[in-house]
């Protein structure tokens, strides 16, 4: 299969899954505990997925996000050319697929979700997919800041739409029941931590 053959992006998962909307001007608590994401794109039928580490909030209103996505990823070509880019927040139990996302090139794979055993739903508002059995998804929109992006891979970005597991996440603060449902956190070498236990000041 060419580049041109490339899967179209996703449609909605013929199953309902239940996802929380929240306050936008809560959406920052989603990152605020900087986890590992996973950065989708879609552009012309084709899309990606890869890994992130360094990702951070960035304002509450309008909310934004920042990212570094690296000139070499498939997934930068793809935000480069739409503008836009989902942030999903993959729990422990998908270490395998994050660690993959992370190391696999998305240009030599015909598509990539599969190959890392992930699995595409469709977002609202950009057709970049959200990644199924996440935590909590966020969708942005590039702010226009060519000269940060060229210089040091450095997306700004308005967070135009945002859900959570509510298993997870209700009333704007996170309530993680289970070791499988951490947030993981990369510390370089393949190595990660996962989220400890809510300290409440």
């Amino acid at each position: 299969m060419n580049s041109n053959d490339r899967p179209s992006a996703p449609q909605a998962a013929s199953t309902p899954v239940q996802r929380l909307a929240v306050d936008l001007a809560k959406a920052y608590r989603l990152l605020n505990h900087g986890p590992t994401v996973l950065v989708s794109a879609a552009h012309k039928g084709r899309c990606n997925v890869m890994a992130a580490a360094w990702n951070m909030p960035l304002d509450f209103n309008p909310p934004k996000e920042a990212v570094v996505i690296d000139k070499q990823a498939y997934t930068r070509a793809l935000i480069d050319a739409s503008g836009e880019f989902v942030l999903s927040v993959p729990p422990v139990a998908l270490l395998h697929q994050v660690v993959a996302a992370g190391s696999l090139a998305g240009r030599d794979l015909d598509d990539k979700f599969e190959a890392c055993g992930l699995r595409a739903a469709a977002a609202s508002k950009v057709s970049a997919p959200l990644v199924e059995g996440c935590l909590a998804w966020l969708v942005c929109r590039v702010l226009p800041e060519p000269a940060m992006a060229e210089r040091n891979d450095h997306f700004l970005a308005e967070v135009v739409a945002a859900w959570a597991d509510p298993a997870v996440f209700s009333e704007g603060r996170w309530h993680i029941g289970h070791d499988a449902q951490r947030c993981l956190h990369h510390v370089a070498g393949g190595a990660f931590f996962a989220t400890g236990d809510p300290i409440q000041a």
